[in-house]
């Protein structure tokens, strides 16, 4: 019998796309709880015919499934946790493992890799790692990991041809309403005036959406074209926090929120 051939998907994100994360805090057996988020920062922006369908910035999760500390008599703690999904840049969710391939003999290659390139142990049965340091289990803030698109995810392109055009230029994020960007494109917003925005947050780490469309991760500076912008903070086990800004021509701002727990 001849092999299946597999069709490419017309639009969409192929099983095994992977996708670099960083994790934003600290996170240790000594404290963990079972059912606890956690929240990595993708790494590189992920393109589907040079379209941007992850942002770089953007947010992924994981959820932890095991947390013991350390025990008498010299046993370690424990700490499992899974691979969850990641936000793209039409506000949908799309699932993640952490090991690239799930079928046959090719686990071996990737857990040899993944030691030597950052220290996590990946696990062939399931898409759990851990990092042992001393007696309790640690994966320490700033550890880079590479998961997996889980499945091929097919997407609507018309979700991603309107997200607002973002250019990554000296640390600042230049933003543009879908409307902005048409006229620009068209000649017409040659000498739209645009501001800087500086957006923080305490704790950081909070996804900031501008006029319903995801741009990043506090804190950030946008570029933001002169008038009202919806500007909305989220961010896990935190009430949402929302505020209409009024942008003047040129100027600089700042909006610096304390996001209250939820």
């Amino acid at each position: 019998m001849a092999p299946v051939v597999k069709q490419p998907l017309a639009f969409g994100l192929e099983d095994a796309t992977p996708v670099r994360l960083r994790i934003t805090r600290n996170i240790s057996s000594a404290d963990a709880q079972v059912n606890e988020t956690v929240d990595f920062e993708v790494l590189e922006e992920v393109k589907v015919h040079d379209v941007i369908v992850i942002p770089r910035g953007g947010t992924a999760w994981g959820t932890v499934t095991e947390a013991q500390p350390k025990r008498r008599m010299g046993r370690a703690g424990k700490l499992n946790m899974n691979i969850d999904n990641v936000r793209l840049t039409s506000g949908e969710k799309v699932a993640l493992r952490a090991i690239k391939d799930v079928k046959g003999g090719g686990h071996q290659g990737a857990i040899t890799g993944a030691i030597v390139a950052t220290s996590i142990v990946f696990f062939p049965a399931a898409p759990l790692f851990l990092l042992v340091h001393g007696k309790d289990i640690t994966i320490p803030k700033g550890t880079e990991i590479t998961a997996y698109i889980n499945g091929d995810i097919p997407l609507d392109p018309k979700k991603f041809m309107a997200q607002p055009a973002v250019s990554l230029e000296a640390g600042a994020a230049t933003v543009q309403s879908s409307n902005d960007a048409a006229s620009a494109q068209n000649g017409n917003g040659l000498g739209a005036v645009f501001s800087t925005v500086e957006i923080k947050s305490t704790p950081d780490g909070a996804e900031i959406t501008v006029d319903e469309k995801f741009v990043g991760n506090t804190p950030s500076s946008l570029r933001l074209a002169a008038g009202d912008h919806k500007i909305k903070l989220e961010k896990s086990g935190f009430k949402i926090w929302e505020r209409t800004l009024a942008v003047g021509a040129g100027a600089t701002a700042t909006v610096d929120a304390t996001l209250e727990k939820d």
